[in-house]
């Protein structure tokens, strides 16, 4: 059964948009605001969303914006329901890629051709998709860019070591063979965020070169890790040659974009505990072997506060939380984590 998400923050419209929604027999989920409604587009994964434009804590543009941002979530087709009908607020949807708005009052039957055509549009794109062969869109070890890291220098960093500094030339583009890496921002008055973190097979530092501009955070090895540099010459070479080099790292733009996104909003809106629940489970499905149940922590108190946006005190109060409650175990500071499923709760 097709299954729609109803955003709208007025109890009355939602139930009878539901009921409608029901009528026509499609799985109706709700949320009453617009960040309830970004966690439930992760958690229920519908086919389209009905979004009301103005509501507190969240208002519709900032859902769609969220959305748009994320690669999972970005093609689900979004229809906006509202009262403002200045030209100014359609194109500014329509801009952001809403596939359609409707005004405030309407009739059932005009949502529902609406939500009929977006779904019939969106399972013709997925076709359409799926029946395309694009063999310059899969990479193997003859491809260009492995005979390129291939070709480059091996460089060995420990661990606490910089890679590159914020404000600095990029010189280099990183490949990770082996190890850990953050990349992390200043504040001016001592404070890291740690905005990024990698491991085997990952690649840091080439935002700037496409951008053709400075790092703009500081990269730094956490364990003991063998890199490969690029020269970044010779990665624009490449770049500029291959268009499949090209859309490999326009979508990791486009993924880090989304995932700097997100973590902005767990700093805004989540609770400490989960802020910090948030912290661990992104350390364990970023560096935990996929057939391990517990996987430990080596991480400073201080770079785990900072990627989990809060002050290491409120961190350690939250860790000696989470041990008693058997989530986590910690012994000589080294941090266990026990009970994966429940953290994962927590941050859901």
């Amino acid at each position: 059964m097709t299954k729609i998400l109803l955003i709208e923050d007025d109890e009355d419209i939602r139930l009878n948009i539901a009921e409608v929604l029901q009528l026509a027999r499609y799985d109706v989920v709700s949320a009453c605001n617009g960040k309830e409604g970004v966690e439930m587009v992760r958690t229920e994964h519908p086919d389209l969303i009905v979004c009301d434009v103005m509501m507190p804590v969240m208002d519709g543009f900032g859902v769609l914006h969220v959305l748009q941002m994320d690669e999972k979530t970005q093609n689900i087709p979004f229809i906006f329901l509202t009262s403002k009908n200045s030209i100014s607020d359609l194109r500014h949807a329509m801009n952001l890629g809403a596939d359609d708005y409707i005004i405030k009052p309407f009739e059932g039957s005009d949502l529902l051709d609406a939500i009929g055509n977006r779904l019939k549009k969106a399972e013709q794109a997925m076709k359409a998709i799926a029946q395309e062969t694009s063999p310059e869109t899969t990479f193997s070890s003859g491809d260009p860019l492995a005979s390129l890291i291939d070709s480059c220098e091996v460089a060995a960093y420990k661990k606490k070591q910089v890679i590159f500094k914020e404000g600095s030339t990029p010189r280099f583009l990183y490949y990770i063979k082996k190890g850990k890496v953050r990349t992390y921002k200043s504040h001016e008055y001592g404070k890291d965020l740690v905005v990024g973190l990698f491991g085997e097979n990952d690649f840091v530092g080439y935002t700037p070169v496409f951008e053709n501009s400075f790092h703009i955070e500081t990269a730094e090895v956490i364990e003991d890790a063998e890199l490969v540099l690029i020269p970044r010459k010779s990665f624009e070479d490449i770049v500029n040659t291959y268009p499949q080099v090209q859309k490999k790292f326009v979508g990791l733009l486009a993924k880090n974009l989304a995932e700097i996104e997100e973590q902005v909003l767990g700093f805004a809106y989540n609770t400490l505990r989960k802020k910090v629940a948030k912290a661990l489970v992104t350390l364990g499905t970023k560096y935990r072997a996929s057939e391990e149940k517990q996987y430990t922590v080596n991480m400073s108190r201080e770079d785990l506060a900072s990627l989990a946006g809060t002050a290491t005190e409120s961190l350690i109060r939250t860790l000696s939380e989470f041990k008693q409650e058997k989530l986590i175990d910690i012994q000589n500071g080294t941090i266990t984590i026990v009970d994966t499923e429940r953290l994962q709760h927590l941050v859901a």
